[in-house]
């Protein structure tokens, strides 16, 4: 008997038609084609924010040690057209009367930062990367003891190109 009702079930059943098969198909392709899309864009847009993030630490590193120095110095060297054309060069005593030099200057898109104390061995440091070295993104200017430096960073190529620009403007300390 039981196989007798299992029997009618199976006859009675039918498989897909070809229009469905096609249908499922369809909208199954249109899920990926728009999963695949939202991929694409969530990855643009990640390395978009990674050379932002990239951009941006290298000009404020930048700023932060060109700052550090500027601040402790007496004298500041060679403002014109930094980097591009002449290093920037500050100068201080020491409370111990010890006499530091920095300089930098940028070869290739990399600033660099050469410190010596006392006229010794200098040490060099590269300070960032990706400095853009076009004289109106990246300069400096010292005048009435106020130093004005402005240092953009490029990441990126072609359309993906991002430019982070920071200014700063540094009193160095008085003559004590």
């Amino acid at each position: 008997m039981i196989s007798r009702v299992l029997r009618r079930i199976k006859q009675k059943q039918s498989g897909f038609t070809l229009i469905e098969l096609m249908v499922s198909l369809a909208i199954i392709g249109a899920i990926c084609l728009g999963a695949t899309i939202a991929t694409a864009q969530i990855i643009n847009q990640s390395s978009r924010n990674d050379d932002f993030t990239t951009a941006s630490r290298q000009a404020l590193n930048a700023v932060h040690w060109i700052s550090r120095d500027a601040q402790m110095s007496h004298t500041i060297n060679g403002t014109t057209g930094f980097p591009v054309s002449d290093n920037l060069t500050i100068a201080w005593t020491d409370w111990d009367n010890s006499e530091h030099e920095a300089i930098y200057y940028l070869e290739n898109g990399t600033l660099r930062r050469s410190y010596s104390v006392d006229g010794g061995l200098p040490q060099e440091t590269v300070v960032a990367e990706y400095i853009n070295a076009s004289i109106g993104l990246t300069n400096c200017s010292y005048a009435n003891g106020i130093l004005t430096i402005k240092i953009t960073s490029t990441v990126g190529e072609n359309e993906k190109v991002v430019n982070f620009t920071k200014e700063a403007n540094i009193s160095s300390r008085p003559n004590i």
